[in-house]
C-alpha cells in the first residue's frame, strides 16, 4: 500500500518511520514558531497527501515532546480524511511552564494510517442490554 506525498516547499520532508516496524510516520515542521505556555499554534508540514481508499490518517503526539516539554497535539488524534487534499498542518499545544520553540525540520507529530469502516446508520427504539449498561466515567473504580 502506498501514500502519495506532494512536497510544497524545498524545506518539506517526506514523512518517515524512525525504525522499521514503527506504526507512526514522523511529520516535520517547515517553519519556526514559538508557542507560549497555555497557548496553541497551527504548524505547517509543507506536504499534501493522497491516501488509499478506505483509509484515514491519524495525527498523534510524539511522546518525547509530551514528556520533555509538555507539548502535544491538541485534537489528538486529528483525522485526515481520504478526500482531503490540502496541506497537512498540526495543532500543537504547550501545556508546559516555558515557551516552546518549534524549529524548521523538527519532528512535531506522527501520522498513523488506519482502515475506515463504513456503516449504515439505523434509527431504532432500543439497543441491546449488556452487563456494563450505561456505566462509564470511572464506574469501574481506580483499583
Amino acid at each position: 500500500m502506498q501514500i502519495k506525498v506532494k512536497l510544497l516547499s524545498d524545506s518539506a520532508i517526506l514523512p518517515r518511520r524512525a525504525h522499521p516496524g514503527d506504526a507512526g510516520l514522523d511529520l516535520f515542521s517547515i517553519e519556526k514558531k514559538e508557542i507560549l505556555p497555555g497557548e496553541s499554534a497551527l504548524v505547517k508540514t509543507g506536504i499534501i497527501i493522497e491516501l488509499p481508499e478506505n483509509t484515514e490518517a491519524q495525527i498523534r503526539p510524539r511522546s518525547g515532546l509530551a514528556l520533555k516539554h509538555a507539548v502535544t497535539v491538541l485534537n489528538t488524534p486529528g483525522t485526515i480524511d481520504h478526500g482531503y487534499r490540502g496541506e497537512i498542518k498540526v495543532i500543537l499545544i504547550n501545556h508546559g511552564k516555558k515557551k516552546f520553540v518549534v524549529e524548521e525540520g523538527m519532528k512535531i507529530a506522527q501520522m498513523v494510517i488506519k482502515p475506515v469502516l463504513f456503516v449504515d446508520v439505523i434509527q431504532v427504539d432500543a439497543v441491546s442490554e449488556t452487563g456494563r449498561g450505561a456505566g462509564g466515567f470511572g464506574s469501574t473504580g481506580v483499583k
